[in-house]
């Protein structure tokens, strides 16, 4: 991590300011989904959590072309609780996680009411009833996004895919696009261990680190969509595991 730290005093004041920002979040969705477009919704969303970054002092790099519509099955690598936010700055779309994200404090208030399917991983009826719902999403245009690791990592290497997500997009028809995500410090070019989630890291913990962190940098990095051609969800996983580890390294 890097030694350029924020004082206590300092990243203080930046979580007042991202409750009070939180709060506006749950307002925004209480008050104006389900009143708007889709395009106005994602837009709102988008905004919103550029804003939210700008708080926590987190700059967005994005790299490669953002999808402009779905139907379309976003995969990515997961290093921490910033993920879905950064990805949602980056492009709005509708995640796909663990149950526990929704005992999440405050953070699992704003990701349900952003429309996030949840999964209890280790529930196989479960997991087919998501592949299901998820498959009906996509064959109406929805971009969903899942990080098939199915919990975070240290930002090194990439856990193996769990391929049963994948099925939702060969049911659907629907194409996969690739996208590498990455934490740097922007002098040194090296990774960033500010926002990691992993071991006995807290959400707590994790959240403190990048708050007293002044140098984080969050890429956001899009490969191109891919099709099954004929390829088996494990077969498919795999070749897009190497494609997100060459986007996470490029």
């Amino acid at each position: 991590m890097s030694g350029r730290r924020r004082s206590a005093l300092a990243a203080g004041w930046r979580i007042l300011r991202a409750l009070v920002h939180v709060l506006r979040g749950l307002w925004i969705i209480r008050s104006e989904f389900g009143k708007l477009t889709p395009e106005a919704t994602d837009l709102l969303v988008r905004e919103w959590t550029r804003q939210m970054l700008g708080i926590l002092g987190v700059t967005l790099q994005v790299r490669g072309t953002p999808p402009v519509h779905g139907p379309l099955l976003v995969v990515a690598n997961h290093i921490s609780w910033l993920d879905i936010l950064v990805m949602n700055a980056a492009r709005p779309s509708h995640f796909v996680s663990k149950a526990d994200v929704k005992a999440w404090p405050v953070i699992g208030a704003l990701v349900t009411g952003a429309g996030t399917l949840y999964i209890e991983r280790e529930s196989r009826r479960d997991a087919m009833r998501v592949v299901h719902k998820m498959a009906e999403h996509l064959r109406g245009g929805d971009i969903l996004a899942v990080f098939p690791e199915g919990t975070t990592g240290d930002g090194q290497t990439l856990l193996p895919f769990h391929a049963n997500l994948i099925q939702a997009a060969i049911a659907a028809e629907a194409p996969v696009l690739p996208v590498g995500l990455s934490y740097v410090d922007p002098v040194h070019g090296r990774r960033h261990d500010a926002p990691l989630f992993i071991g006995d890291t807290t959400l707590l913990q994790s959240l403190w680190n990048t708050l007293r962190a002044t140098d984080v940098v969050a890429v956001v990095h899009y490969g191109e969509p891919q099709r099954a051609q004929g390829r088996d969800r494990r077969t498919w996983a795999q070749n897009l595991r190497d494609a997100v580890t060459a986007l996470r390294e490029g």
